[in-house]
Formats: structure tokens, sequence, C-alpha cells
């Protein structure tokens, strides 16, 4: 293959789980990830790239919505108001796995991925959420369209994607901070 050899997983220009991993191991930092409609996918994405348990925590795959209270700490009375899909949902599941693993950074994954649309939301409705150790919790709203495996997928590429960006816009503070206390 000419070029870029990533260019086989990762389409040029966009940020693969590797490029993460790179910067976390750098940082001396650790991942841990909490998954609802991506069902494990974005663990296997990151788990698929070598020397990935130098950063890689672990995950919760809090499928259901007890899970998500329960395992991870999400609010109750936002569950029932509205819904697990929903950005606050994914910022608390973020925050949720980090703590319950340890870990420096938290990122997760919420939403509908169909075939029906699930509380009040259509098909394609996915929240993307990262918590680091000195910031609040970004999110991302997305609205996906495709088959299900397909908005998986998506997903999966904008948890990535967001992070790498929350990263990137930490880096002048990360490099002068010590690990934080959860």
């Amino acid at each position: 293959m000419s070029g870029d050899e990533t260019a086989a997983t990762t389409p040029a220009g966009e940020v693969g789980a590797a490029d993460v991993l790179a910067l976390l191991r750098r940082r001396g930092q650790t991942l841990a990830v909490a998954e609802s409609l991506t069902g494990g996918l974005v663990a296997a994405e990151l788990t698929a790239v070598d020397g990935a348990s130098h950063a890689f925590r672990g995950s919760v795959t809090a499928y259901a919505t007890d899970l998500k209270r329960d395992l991870l700490g999400v609010d109750g009375a936002l569950l029932a108001e509205r819904g697990a899909v929903d950005a606050e949902v994914a910022r608390q599941m973020a925050r949720g796995v980090r703590r319950a693993l340890g870990a420096d950074w938290g990122v997760a994954t919420t939403g509908v991925a169909g075939p029906t649309s699930q509380d009040g939301q259509p098909v394609g409705t996915v929240h993307v959420a990262v918590a680091g150790p000195s910031n609040s919790p970004a999110a991302e709203a997305l609205r996906l369209e495709g088959d299900r495996a397909g908005i998986r997928a998506q997903s999966v590429r904008a948890v990535v994607k967001l992070l790498f960006s929350e990263l990137i816009a930490t880096a002048g503070a990360q490099d002068t901070e010590q690990h934080d206390e959860f």
C-alpha cells in the first residue's frame, strides 16, 4: 500500500483510536468507556490497537437504563424525566465510568440506533460525551442517518473524535498538572 498505512482503517484526515491512545500514553493517562447503543464497539475499536493496555482501563456496557443509574451513577430523576437518550445522561455516564474504573478520562455513548424510536427520540439521535480530569464534561448531540450498523459505527467515530478534540484542547493544562483526584 502506498502512502499512509492507516488509511485502510481510518479515512484520510479522520482521527482514529490509535491517535487518542498515543496521546493518552504520552501523557501517562488512562481511559474508560461507558457504552449504550454502541454495545462495546468503542472498546473493541480501542483494544484493536496494539499496546492499548497502556492507556485503556476497561469499559461498561450499560444497555439497560437501570444499569446507567446503578453502575454509572446517572441520576435516577434525570433518567425518569428525560429518558436515557440525553446529553446530560451521556455526561453523567462519562463521569461515572471514569470514577468507577479509576481512569483519567471517561467517554460515553447513548442514543437510538433503531430500528424504532426510544424515549420519544427518533432513530439516529445520539449523544456522546467526554469527561476529563480537570474540565466539565463535553457532550455532542448527533443526528445520524443510516441503518443500525451505520449509526453505531458513526457513533464510535464521533466519540473518538470528541475525545481527541478534548485531549488537544486541554494539552497545555494537562502538560503542567499532575493527575487530579476523581
